[in-house]
């Protein structure tokens, strides 16, 4: 599962992910991180099985949350399916299958938008 964690200046002094990890075993990937002097965004990658136990926790330190669910959107009447999009993501969220149809892995996104610059048709959204 992802999740966006939100941090204020505070916060960001404090080992939020750090304590999260060694509260509860789980292992949390760090995709993305966006930190300025008086705040941050932080995209990570929880493994389902511990999303609760993780979310409860950061809960208990104060720590806002966002749950992330289908990321990026293809709006499936507007795609021409030319695959500029697989051309571009650094996370290898689209592919083709053997009849040369678009797919994608929602849960691969990190929210990096590159794919709905390169969309001619303008049929990629990402969801923050």
């Amino acid at each position: 599962m992802k999740l966006q964690l939100t941090f204020t200046k505070k916060q960001g002094r404090e080992p939020a992910i750090a304590k999260v990890v060694l509260a509860t075993g789980a292992l949390i990937n760090v995709e993305k991180a966006y930190i300025e002097s008086l705040s941050g965004e932080v995209l990570i990658d929880v493994p389902d099985a511990d999303a609760d136990k993780v979310c409860n926790k950061f809960r208990e330190l104060g720590v806002d949350y966002k749950k992330l669910v289908d990321s990026v959107v293809r709006d499936e009447s507007e795609c021409v399916e030319c695959g500029a999009c697989i051309s571009i993501c650094p996370q290898e969220v689209f592919y083709f299958d053997d009849d040369w149809n678009l797919h994608l892995h929602a849960e691969k996104c990190v929210l990096c938008g590159k794919c709905t610059l390169s969309c001619p048709q303008r049929a990629l959204k990402v969801r923050a």
